[in-house]
């Protein structure tokens, strides 16, 4: 788990900002766990009653500041490389009652799939991850929860367009620009 502020939130349509200094930011496709009510220490078989619904994300994330490559020394924390301003698109709809388990994620760059797995095939599915949260965070209504994404990840550009797809939510488009 790791901390992303509301400002990294962005809107479908929204611009992903790249800052200036970025070198290698990535798009991951992820479905996100929308909270409906305080949620603290919930067993995995009541785990999806404190769920409202599911969406689109996209954890944005810039790789040197993660890793340190490139001459750049890693960040301790990933707060910079995944929380920096817009580095948080979710969207289009929250879809509350959602068979995730039938649901396909995929992610396309300038309309090209570069990402494509069925939500079945998370490591950790919403009841164990909403369970395992709650342990240590309460949860409250509203508070999302990124899930992990499928396969490899590769670098953004400006003029870039990014879509993240899950089939019974919609379509979450975002173009990529300049810092």
């Amino acid at each position: 788990m790791f901390y992303k502020p509301t400002t990294s939130l962005q809107d479908p349509g929204g611009p992903i900002v790249i800052p200036p200094d970025s070198k290698d930011c990535h798009y991951e496709a992820e479905f996100v766990i929308v909270i409906g009510k305080p949620a603290r220490n919930v067993s995995t078989d009541d785990a999806l009653d404190y769920v409202l619904g599911y969406t689109c994300g996209n954890d944005v994330s810039e790789r040197n500041w993660q890793s340190g490559s490139q001459g750049d020394t890693a960040d301790r924390q990933w707060w910079r490389a995944k929380g920096s301003d817009t580095f948080g698109p979710m969207g289009p709809a929250i879809a509350v009652g959602l068979d995730y388990k039938k649901s396909r994620i995929q992610l396309r760059l300038n309309g090209e799939v570069k990402q494509t797995q069925l939500i079945s095939d998370l490591i950790f599915g919403p009841p164990e991850i909403v369970s395992f949260v709650s342990q240590y965070v309460t949860l409250a209504p509203g508070d999302v929860i990124f899930t992990g994404t499928p396969g490899s990840t590769s670098a953004m550009k400006p003029g870039d367009v990014v879509e993240v797809e899950i089939e019974g939510i919609g379509i979450l488009s975002n173009p990529v620009v300049a810092g």
